[in-house]
């Protein structure tokens, strides 16, 4: 597992690690059921406080990517689809929202932004026949 923390990101060290294993549990680079380092472990490795790394843990769990066992540790938990597919919505609302705030920027009109999409689908679906 792969986590790099950003000092000069506004965003705080916590959230910086629960986006990133969020982001690996997603795109299937963390594995259901596969252990994660300790609380302790990562925060040593990551050179942070242990109450940093143990409030994103809390949050991944709360959340439903993690699962603890007492004594045991911290496990990927199981895929849930219906929670995937809404993170995915959400990160697609937020690629059209970014795209809409350029189209407006640039003066391009809502027609516009619809042929370059179906344009952009037409070629995805192209390259999946091949």
């Amino acid at each position: 597992m792969n986590i790099f923390i950003n000092n000069n990101s506004g965003e705080p060290i916590y959230e910086q690690i629960y986006s990133q294993i969020k982001g690996q549990i997603i795109n299937g680079t963390l594995a259901e059921n596969e252990p994660l380092p300790s609380i302790r472990g990562l925060a040593k490795d990551l050179r942070i406080s242990f109450i940093t790394t143990k409030r994103a843990y809390e949050e991944l769990e709360r959340d439903g990517f993690i699962y603890t066992l007492p004594a045991k540790g911290c496990y990927v938990a199981p895929k849930n689809v219906e929670l995937i597919r809404e993170e995915n919505l959400k990160r697609i609302e937020a690629h059209i929202e970014e795209i809409l705030s350029l189209a407006v920027a640039c003066g391009i009109g809502k027609e516009d932004v619809l042929e370059m999409v179906r344009f952009c689908m037409e070629e995805n679906e192209n390259v999946k026949r091949t």
